[in-house]
C-alpha cells in the first residue's frame, strides 16, 4: 500500500521514501558503490539535485537507478506518485513509452538472427499493403493531397533506424502529417479502444512518406511497423513474444503492455501543473491510464510498455553483457555488436551521435564534450520523462523515471547523468 503525505511532511518523506527496500526478486544484486568503484559521497549529489528538483516543482517525483559490473549502486525513491500525495517507491510502475521500441528492436533481431529475414528486404514482403509507396508533394485545403512514388521501397533496416520515411501523427513535427494520420484513423502512441497493432499499421502503409526511405531520420511510428512484423514472422502476438522471449529469460517481471489487477495500484500518475499545483494529467488524444482500463488489446512496439529502473536495467545489462543474462543468451555478441554500429552513415554527421538498430549511440566527438560517457554509450528516453544510459566501456548503467506532461524546467536528466559518470572512483 503506498503512503500518502502532505505539503507539510513532504520534505521529510522525500528523504525516508529514499531508504524503502525493494520488494521484488531481481538479477542485478544490490551493493555498496565502492564495491564497483563509484563514490557514495558523490552519489550524495544525486540525492540533493531530486530533493531541489521537487522543491523547484520541476518534477512531483522521480526513481532513479545506477548499475555498475552488474550491481545495483544507487537505486532511490523521492517524491509524489500522483495528485493525492501518494509515495513514490521501488515498486512503482512508469509507463516507458518510447523506451519500449529498444525492446521491439530486440525481438526484430533475434528474429534476424534465426535466419527469418534479410535486413534489406522490403517491409512490403511481409506486409503487402507497404508496396508503391509514394512521397507526400502537397496537402491541399479539402485534406486531400499530391504525391510521387518514393524511388526505393521502405526495408526493415530502414525502419529500425526511423529512416524510413513515415510519420508519427499526433506528435509528428509536420502539421500535414499530424492532419493525415488524424483524418485517416491512425492510432498514435496508445489507446483504450479495442483495437489491434494491425489495423493501425495497415492504415499507416497507405499514406505518403516525409521522403524517400534512407534519405533523413525522422521519429516515425516505424517500431509500431516492426511490431507487428514480429507478430507475422512467430505466429506469436507481441505481448506473447515479449513475455517468453525477453521478459522471463531476463526475470523482468514488472514489464507488461497492460498492468494485471495485483498491479496497477503501482502504476505512477501523469502528472502535469495547473496553478502552482502538481494534478494528474487529463485525458487529451489518449486516456493516460491506458495501461490499465480499456480493451487492452493495442500492443504498440513504438510506445507501449510500463516498466521499472530495475527490470529496465536487467534488458540493458544483457546488452553491456553481449547479450546474454541470468543464464541465457537473447543476442550473439556480433549482433549486439553490430546494433551498436552506425546504421544511418552521415545523416547525424557532427551531432555527437549517430543511431544504430536499436538507439541512439555516443560518437568520439560526443565523447569529447563531456558528461555524456564513453563512445558507444547508447542511450533513448521516453514521452512521459524517462530516460537511460548504458556505458559498454565503463559497463555503466544510469535510468531516471519521471511521469509528466507539458510541464518546461525539469533538469534532473542532464544533472544526473553529469553526476553519475563523475562518480565513477576506480
Amino acid at each position: 500500500m503506498k503512503i500518502q503525505l502532505t505539503n507539510a511532511l513532504l520534505f521529510f518523506f522525500l528523504i525516508i521514501s529514499s531508504s524503502l527496500t525493494a520488494q521484488q526478486s531481481q538479477v542485478l544484486p544490490k551493493v555498496n558503490p565502492e564495491e564497483a568503484g563509484m563514490s557514495s559521497n558523490r552519489f550524495a549529489y544525486l540525492d540533493s539535485i531530486a530533493i531541489a528538483a521537487i522543491k523547484d516543482q520541476q518534477v512531483p517525483g522521480l526513481v532513479a537507478l545506477v548499475a555498475r559490473n552488474g550491481k545495483i549502486v544507487y537505486h532511490k525513491a523521492f517524491g509524489t506518485a500522483n495528485a493525492k500525495g501518494e509515495l513514490l517507491d521501488f515498486n512503482s510502475i512508469f509507463r516507458i513509452a518510447s523506451q519500449t521500441k529498444a525492446i521491439t528492436s530486440t525481438a526484430v533481431m533475434m528474429l534476424w538472427e534465426r535466419g527469418e529475414f534479410q535486413l534489406d528486404d522490403p517491409i512490403s514482403k511481409y506486409i503487402p499493403e507497404f508496396e508503391n509507396e509514394q512521397v507526400l508533394d502537397s496537402l491541399l485545403p479539402d485534406g486531400t493531397y499530391t504525391t510521387k512514388p518514393a524511388t526505393r521501397p521502405i526495408t526493415i533496416r530502414h525502419l529500425l533506424t526511423h529512416t524510413s520515411g513515415l510519420g508519427y501523427g499526433e506528435i509528428d513535427g509536420d502539421p500535414r502529417f499530424k492532419q493525415i494520420y488524424s483524418d485517416a484513423g491512425v492510432t498514435d502512441l496508445f489507446t483504450t479502444d479495442g483495437i489491434q497493432i494491425e489495423e493501425s499499421v495497415k492504415k499507416i502503409a497507405k499514406l505518403p512518406l516525409h521522403h524517400n526511405p534512407g534519405e533523413k531520420f525522422t521519429y516515425s511510428e516505424g517500431l509500431d511497423v516492426l511490431g507487428y512484423f514480429v507478430e507475422i514472422i512467430s505466429g506469436k502476438p507481441l505481448d506473447k513474444f515479449f513475455k517468453t522471449e525477453i521478459f522471463e529469460p531476463l526475470k523482468m517481471q514488472n514489464t507488461y503492455f497492460y498492468l494485471p489487477k495485483e498491479k496497477r495500484d503501482q502504476l505512477v500518475s501523469v502528472q502535469t501543473k495547473n496553478e502552482g499545483n502538481w494534478v494528474d494529467f487529463p485525458t487529451t488524444f489518449y486516456d493516460p491510464d491506458y495501461p490499465k482500463k480499456g480493451k487492452m488489446t493495442f500492443f504498440s512496439g513504438g510506445a507501449g510498455l510500463s516498466s521499472t529502473p530495475v527490470d529496465y536495467a536487467q534488458f540493458l545489462q544483457m546488452y553491456l553483457n553481449k547479450g546474454t543474462l541470468n543464464g541465457h543468451r537473447l543476442l550473439s555478441r556480433t549482433t549486439v555488436d553490430f546494433i551498436l554500429s552506425n546504421q544511418i552513415g552521415d545523416i547525424w554527421k557532427g551531432k555527437g551521435s549517430y543511431h544504430g538498430l536499436a538507439f541512439s549511440v555516443v560518437d568520439d566527438l560526443g565523447a569529447a564534450k563531456g558528461g555524456k560517457g564513453s563512445p558507444r554509450t547508447f542511450e533513448w528516453g521516453g514521452y512521459f520523462n524517462t530516460q537511460y544510459f548504458a556505458d559498454p566501456e565503463e559497463n555503466l548503467i544510469g535510468i531516471i523515471m519521471k511521469q509528466t506532461q507539458k510541464v518546461s524546467g525539469d533538469e534532473t536528466s542532464w544533472k544526473f547523468r553529469n553526476i553519475v559518470f563523475s562518480s565513477i572512483d576506480d
